[in-house]
């Protein structure tokens, strides 16, 4: 029983982590293929040089070439080979990991709207934001307000990017500019990154920034914000995404997605 467990996360490990391993052999056989060509050739040489003794030629023809020194680079042309077959199987996984994960994504988006979209038409629109009120109050509590000396505009307040999970400082009247200038940008180029908000914003980009974003076929940036008391009864401004953002933004405008 022991020994079954142990062989069956040995081979959840292995196909888990089959994309890197097939890389590194990849890449390693490829290495080994260089130095057996290097080391196959002085044979090689000296095979042609008695080839051309025995026909008695200088010049051998590409044929004959072949012929005499063909297995010589057995080695070489067999690890070149599986060394490729791991490079393109490790770029094969990948790729159909990545489309299992923007399909679970998209069947995650429309599920989330689906869900919207009832609770408005079940609850009201006052019932269904004071449920989401709630959920980000809750998110606030879990993740306190940074202890800053940062010097901030007396404008400023605290608020909450729900997108990211980052507090920074603004008003909801720089926010506003920010989603129009995003919106704007939508309009001349089809398509804008998360990323490319948050530097509106003055935030630092993010790794899910720059797969995250919106396209024409989404409509226009749209936030709302709620009014959230975070610790010590500091007042927040949670800022929620009416438009979500989506997987593979830049493709899905033109019919890929």
């Amino acid at each position: 029983m022991k020994f079954s467990g142990f062989l069956k996360g040995v081979c959840f490990t292995l196909k888990k982590h089959s994309p890197e391993i097939l890389t590194g052999i990849g890449a390693a056989g490829m290495v080994t293929t260089v130095v057996l060509a290097v080391k196959a050739t002085p044979k090689a040489v000296r095979l042609l040089e008695e080839k051309k003794k025995e026909v008695k030629c200088e010049i051998l023809t590409p044929l004959e070439t072949a012929k005499t020194t063909w297995k010589c680079y057995i080695p070489t042309i067999v690890t070149g080979g599986v060394s490729l077959a791991c490079i393109i199987g490790a770029s094969s996984i990948n790729a159909r990991r990545n489309m299992a994960l923007a399909m679970a994504y998209s069947l995650s988006e429309s599920a989330m709207k689906d869900y919207k979209d009832k609770a408005v038409q079940i609850l009201g629109k006052d019932k269904e934001k004071e449920i989401r009120d709630a959920v980000v109050a809750e998110q606030i509590t879990e993740k306190p307000l940074p202890n800053t000396t940062n010097i901030m505009l007396k404008e400023d307040v605290w608020c909450y990017d729900t997108l990211s999970g980052r507090y920074f400082k603004s008003t909801p009247e720089k926010i506003e500019r920010a989603v129009n200038e995003i919106n704007r940008q939508l309009l001349d180029d089809m398509y804008v990154s998360v990323n490319e908000f948050y530097y509106e914003l003055g935030l630092d980009y993010t790794v899910m920034g720059e797969y995250l974003g919106w396209n024409t076929d989404s409509g226009y940036v749209e936030v709302s914000f709620s009014g959230i008391l975070a610790e010590d009864n500091k007042p927040c401004l949670a800022l929620n995404f009416d438009t979500p953002p989506k997987y593979e933004y830049e493709y899905s405008c033109f019919g890929r997605g």
